[in-house]
């Protein structure tokens, strides 16, 4: 008996011990100041003209201006007893505990409106005990200083409605019409979207959606706010959605993730909007460049393949456009950012630079026809060209680059070593490791689009390294600068070798190497109107272009996320948005190509062979460094790579 005297008293103490210090918590949040709030709407992203393209709660409307039936619909979903609590409810919290660990696994969550607001005033989702004791503070200081229509007001104009943020905009989106004008049957759909807007959408997952809809108009019966036979007559209303933003908002959206990622890793800027009121964020938009290359996706692609593209500045590193899927609100995955996709032969101009840097010229030659590759413990590797085809001859490096020709590729990477490809894709900026492979001459390693755009970029600039951004400056909403972009570069390659490789890349779509085959490019040879470096790159699963001249560089994937085969076409495809896009942003710019460096000198030869020219032959003019330049004879390598069979 004493002993459980003793245990009560002990709880008795506990729990006003917990009763006081809540308690204090409280007073000690009411006496500090007010949080600003109403100022603090999130960010605002402005273009390199200093133009807003977007605000994440630019259509901010008064809780007596939204529909009554979303006002209920998400207080029955999210928070039934939230103008009973305090900021959490702890009967909830206790339930949600016991599923949760009864199921061994996470099943059910307790945040209140007012908690997950709390969230939505911060800049990041990190799941940290720091962040998430600041999140229960911030809790603690709104329900002390607003009211809970101010509360309610502000969750509901900050929270995402499948990449749609706030009710207003969500509702011109869904609906072409003002949130106070909602319906039952369109407000109870709305609900439903923010516990996962990538999967309750109604233009994502029109099925899951209709259950979300039933799920909250049954909570909705169940609470008092409708009756079963209003409950019905909404779910049966079959609801068309307009899923139309002005200015073309969705080609932004995954320019705008890029921007908001590149921004949590700035560490400058404060994790919360609390103490900044908002971000301003000039970004190196244009709006231009980012419209032109969405009309040109738009207008070639005719299947559901998906595409990540970018162009940017390569003598800045400045991302002037960036697409990361065909339908932001289908799929908010970046695949311009954060897929890894097996690049192909958009690698070989690396192989060919460290070539150059190693003694090789634009007519070095190696006999390409069908080889297997014989190395220790009996092992081989069996490439092959594009479509089993194959000269039979020796070939020039500048004709193998062209016809992106893969035996003369994996003859290059075995003769020059395979770890000096790794070695390349580290100096230009590639951080993934990488395994030193014979296939990854031919580009057997994932990168992410955005990476081959930088490591292009130190070709296109003339031989320096750069980082690809987005954010050019910040500032809080009373302009006071947060961070300022200062761009660097450093020289890390040869401009006479650059030169010369980038000479070579513009073959890839001249008529005058047209020979056992065409150039790879050679189909919108007619629509190039000055000189661009290209290049191409095909596996069974990815489609690619990237090229560049002083002014862009610009990178286009195909593929799908699963990895089954893209349709023929999308190879033509994606170079006519790749030459279209280009000719038109460039059209009013001046045209430049690079200036010939003193030690390099043209000559006039065959390029198919890489031989001086005669009468009989065809005749391209190619550059050379001095002292490398073909005379009478060239000599062969063939005999310097490892076992060779040549079937």
């Amino acid at each position: 008996m004493k002993i459980i005297r003793k245990l009560y008293k002990i709880f008795l103490v506990s729990i006003i011990l917990v009763l006081l210090t809540y308690g204090g918590v409280l007073l000690y949040a009411r006496m500090l100041p007010k949080l600003s709030i109403n100022s603090a709407n999130g960010y605002y992203l402005f273009d390199n003209n200093g133009e807003l393209f977007y605000g994440k709660n630019d259509e901010w409307v008064k809780i007596e201006d939204i529909s009554n039936y979303l006002i209920d619909a998400t207080i029955s979903v999210e928070d039934k007893n939230f103008y009973k609590h305090q900021g959490f409810d702890y009967l909830r919290i206790i339930k949600a505990m016991i599923v949760n660990i009864k199921n061994k696994k996470t099943l059910q969550g307790a945040s209140t409106i007012t908690q997950q607001y709390a969230k939505n005033l911060w800049l990041d989702f990190d799941k940290t005990w720091k962040r998430k004791i600041n999140e229960a503070w911030l809790t603690l200081r709104l329900e002390v200083h607003y009211s809970k229509d101010e509360i309610l007001e502000g969750y509901l104009n900050t929270i995402n409605y499948g990449g749609v943020y706030g009710i207003e905009n969500a509702s011109k989106y869904y609906f072409n019409k003002n949130s106070k004008d909602l319906t039952l049957a369109e407000a109870s759909m709305l609900a439903g979207i923010p516990k996962s807007p990538s999967y309750y959408s109604p233009l994502v997952n029109p099925v899951k959606a209709k259950q979300r809809q039933k799920t909250i108009l049954n909570a909705m019966v169940k609470n008092g706010y409708i009756t079963s036979n209003e409950a019905d007559e909404a779910y049966n209303i079959s609801l068309s959605y307009v899923g139309k933003t002005d200015k073309n908002n969705e080609s932004y959206m995954y320019f705008k993730d890029t921007v908001i990622s590149e921004l949590k890793s700035i560490k400058s800027i404060p994790s919360s909007f609390i103490k900044t009121g908002g971000l301003k964020i000039y970004t190196t938009l244009d709006v231009n460049a980012q419209n032109i290359l969405t009309d040109k996706i738009n207008l070639y692609i005719d299947s559901d393949v998906e595409i990540a593209s970018s162009i940017a500045d390569p003598n800045t590193g400045a991302i002037l456009a960036l697409i990361g899927g065909r339908d932001y609100n289908k799929s908010a995955f970046n695949r311009a950012t954060k897929a890894y996709r097996q690049v192909g032969s958009t690698i070989k101009p690396l192989l060919y630079y460290s070539a150059l840097e190693n003694g090789f010229t634009p007519s070095t030659t190696f006999t390409s026809s069908r080889t297997t590759f014989t190395f220790s413990y009996d092992k081989t590797y069996s490439p092959k060209n594009f479509d089993d085809r194959y000269p039979d001859k020796q070939i020039s490096m500048m004709t193998a680059l062209a016809y992106s020709d893969n035996i003369y590729a994996v003859k290059t990477h075995l003769f020059l070593g395979e770890e000096n490809l790794v070695n390349m894709l580290k100096r230009v900026g590639i951080t993934k490791n990488v395994e030193a492979l014979p296939s990854l001459a031919l580009g057997s390693v994932e990168i992410p689009l955005i990476d081959m755009v930088k490591a292009y970029s130190t070709f296109a600039n003339g031989g320096s390294k750069v980082d690809t951004f987005t954010i050019t400056k910040v500032e809080d909403v009373n302009g006071n600068v947060l961070y300022e972009r200062k761009i660097t570069s450093e020289n890390i390659l040869n401009k006479s070798n650059v030169f010369v490789l980038n000479e070579m890349l513009t073959n890839c779509y001249s008529s005058v190497l047209v020979d056992y085959g065409s150039p790879t490019c050679i189909n919108i040879a007619s629509k190039i109107d000055r000189k661009y470096a290209l290049k191409t790159g095909t596996t069974d699963y990815d489609r690619w272009v990237i090229g560049y001249n002083p002014n862009i560089v610009f990178a286009i994937w195909a593929g799908y996320d699963n990895n089954d085969a893209p349709p023929i076409a999308v190879s033509s495809q994606i170079k006519n948005i790749w030459i279209d896009t280009a000719k038109e942003y460039l059209k009013d710019k001046e045209e430049e190509w690079y200036k010939i460096p003193d030690n390099v000198v043209g000559v006039i030869v065959d390029p198919i062979s890489g031989k001086i020219a005669t009468e009989n032959t065809k005749k391209k003019l190619t550059y050379y460094i001095k002292g490398t330049e073909p005379k009478v004879d060239n000599k062969t390598l063939d005999d310097a790579i490892p076992t060779i069979k040549e079937e």
